[in-house]
């Protein structure tokens, strides 16, 4: 059986190194506007990326750089010097939509593994075949695809095939979308999507013969037209990994929060461990992904076909909240950061690393105990590193507030909302 990779996002250099204290065996993140997510390639200039690559090395992990714009004539020249810095780092792959760019990197860079971007919209093993003679070594197939289909690629091709389990859905097919350049001049091609298919609209009609214009009357399921649910497909890890096809499981988020990439990445981790030692539990998985902000989630196309699909859509709001909220955040495992709201006598939930393991502990600043298999802290008082003392912390206090013990780097307290 393949086991697959858990390939994570990161959007900055702490999100990195969540992904990879959380279980990812390799991280997806990209530099400067060559990246579909320019928006976070931002929060990496070419020194911090390169320390980046040179973390997970250490950790023996792997970095995948994506490279998965479409580029105008205009950036060639910086396109190439792009690579020519990338290379020198080491990454063990490039992700690629573009075949020009494809065909620049085999040229400037034949030493880095070329990945071929979910926005080639690879569907069948013709196109598969073609992108392996340009030298693919692994092709992250279309969204739209199903595991039939994915298998086919797979007995036809010596490629890998990386495969979408969670996050965000387009609107648009694989993620071509125009809706963003022509509402506010923001390429989604390009790196810059605003996300315009999230928004609520009031559709309107207009009468050639006498120019009225009127509303159209909105129905119970509102006027969120696209706004695509999340896709989830924790439940399914165990019959995908039968299927044999899959090499690699990649979660969908640069832009999203430090608790969604560990969250997302624990729990994929988590399910195909838990495949391998035969205790798979879908419910479980499903628990822990319902505790993120959302938009509904949806199982997508992988497993079910797109016309047997009648609930990828969420027509009732943008966003839904999740079943409980990040309240702090412990980098250091010594002090934490407030996310939310801390109060001393409330208990939160202490969520670490798969592997790491938490002792019972009490002092004067708090307790911390294990109940039904989950381990909890409660403050008895507040008292920040430079030993000020509150009676309640909200986010935005910059302050670094002490634990009773050292906790798990990477540690988050959450509380389920009420």
């Amino acid at each position: 059986m393949i086991i697959p990779q858990v390939v994570a996002p990161a959007g900055n250099f702490t999100k990195f190194k969540i992904a990879l204290a959380y279980g990812a065996d390799a991280v997806y993140a990209g530099v400067n506007h060559f990246s579909l997510r320019s928006r976070t390639a931002k929060e990496f200039d070419y020194q911090s990326f390169e320390e980046a690559i040179d973390y997970a090395h250490t950790l023996g992990k792997k970095v995948f750089v994506t490279i998965n714009g479409f580029h105008l004539n205009a950036q060639l020249d910086g396109l190439k010097r792009h690579i020519n810095t990338l290379k020198a780092m080491k990454p063990d792959a490039f992700i690629i939509a573009s075949v020009g760019a494809m065909s620049l990197a085999q040229e400037l860079a034949p030493e880095i593994p070329l990945h071929v971007s979910t926005q080639a919209n690879i569907l069948n093993y013709l196109d598969a075949q073609v992108y392996e003679k340009m030298g693919a070594k692994r092709v992250v197939i279309a969204r739209e695809l199903g595991l039939k289909d994915a298998k086919i690629i797979k007995e036809n091709t010596n490629l890998e095939l990386e495969a979408f389990v969670h996050g965000s859905m387009c609107f648009a097919y694989s993620g071509r979308c125009l809706i963003s350049s022509v509402q506010s001049g923001r390429m989604s091609n390009r790196g810059s999507c605003a996300n315009d298919c999230r928004f609520s609209y009031e559709l309107y009609a207009k009468s050639p013969e006498n120019g009225v214009l009127f509303r159209l009357e909105e129905d119970e399921n509102g006027t969120h037209i696209f706004n695509a649910k999340d896709l989830n497909l924790s439940s399914h890890i165990q019959k995908i990994m039968q299927e044999n096809c899959i090499h690699a499981f990649k979660i969908e988020g640069r832009t999203k929060s430090e608790y969604y990439v560990a969250l997302t990445t624990r729990t994929y981790k988590m399910a195909i461990e838990d495949v391998l030692k035969d205790k798979f539990d879908a419910q479980k998985y499903l628990k822990e992904t319902a505790t993120l902000t959302n938009r509904g989630f949806t199982d997508g196309y992988l497993i079910s076909r797109a016309y047997e699909k009648f609930d990828t859509q969420n027509l009732q709001a943008s966003t839904e909240s999740g079943t409980h909220q990040v309240q702090a955040f412990i980098e250091d495992g010594e002090f934490f950061k407030c996310k939310g709201l801390v109060k001393p006598s409330i208990a939160y939930e202490i969520l670490t690393p798969l592997g790491t393991k938490i002792t019972p502990f009490e002092n004067e600043l708090g307790v911390v105990y294990e109940n039904e298999g989950k381990f909890f802290i409660e403050f008895k008082k507040l008292v920040s590193k430079n030993n000020k003392e509150f009676s309640e912390i909200h986010s935005g206090n910059e302050h670094e507030i002490k634990i009773p013990c050292e906790l798990p780097k990477f540690s988050f307290l959450r509380k389920e909302m009420a």
